[in-house]
């Protein structure tokens, strides 16, 4: 079977080793992997990465949290490393209304400056959406326009019953190890609900492994196949199935992994 990790974080030097960890996916049957971008640096990590070794691609972007580090001139930097031919995606970016002292104006128009570079770059978006479920579906609403080249809602949170209205805008929505928690069951829910073409997988590492392997840290892409078993499971699939299924989806949201080969 071939895995895919659509989002993940190899930056923090927490993994040691990045070749031996390569070596570690290839092992797992992860072919794939997505290093998403949340700032100007590690954007650049994920071109430096994704140059260096074939199964890896990026994305590039200002993801919300990290506003308080943004300089002028990072966005056109951004644009300029969505140019590579491994650059899959703007992102991640988004709307996060966790932290108390959020500035959601600020968020909110660094979101749509990145909404708009992606559509004039023809090219996709990964969206962060963490406590604004309400704002977010609003604003995509809004700017339905620019979401014509797809978007991704990572590590999907909301309920099933706003998949369905995420869903008519063209979204597509990846799971990662919290999915696989006993507790998760609006995730669960989402899984089951949504159309098989939409699902994509994830792991958000180093971070949420899956119940297999709780307590371990850095979480990493190779726990992608656990959290494809359980997503299967879910939907009463055979593994083969649904790794088939969303690699293709991969595939048609990010049109630049068809540029390249597996490992």
């Amino acid at each position: 079977m071939n895995y895919i990790d659509v989002h993940c974080h190899l930056d923090g030097g927490v993994y040691g080793d990045i070749g031996a960890l390569m070596e570690k996916l290839a092992a797992a049957g992860v072919k794939k992997i997505v290093a998403a971008g949340y700032d100007a640096e590690t954007s650049l990590l994920g071109r430096e990465l994704a140059e260096r070794y074939p199964c890896c691609y990026f994305t590039a972007g200002i993801h919300p949290t990290e506003l308080g580090k943004y300089r002028e001139g990072d966005l056109e930097k951004i644009a300029a490393l969505a140019a590579h031919p491994k650059c899959v995606a703007i992102g991640e970016t988004g709307l996060d209304y966790h932290y108390p002292d959020t500035d959601k104006a600020a968020q909110r128009e660094m979101f749509l400056r990145q909404l708009r570079l992606a559509d004039s770059l023809s090219m996709p978006v990964q969206i962060h959406s963490r406590d604004c479920a309400a704002d977010m579906l609003a604003l995509l609403k809004e700017n339905a326009a620019l979401l014509k080249n797809g978007a991704l809602m990572h590590c999907y949170s909301h309920s099933p019953e706003l998949a369905a209205e995420f869903s008519a805008l063209g979204l597509y929505f990846s799971f990662g190890g919290a999915s696989t928690w006993k507790g998760s069951k609006r995730a669960q829910k989402s899984i089951a609900a949504i159309s098989a073409d939409r699902l994509l997988t994830e792991t958000d590492s180093p971070y949420m492994p899956p119940s297999e392997l709780y307590g371990v840290f850095p979480n990493t892409p190779a726990s992608i196949p656990y959290i494809l078993k359980n997503m299967a499971a879910i939907r009463g699939e055979t593994e083969e199935e649904t790794a088939e299924r969303v690699w293709r989806n991969a595939h048609t949201l990010f049109r630049k992994l068809k540029n390249q080969s597996p490992l």
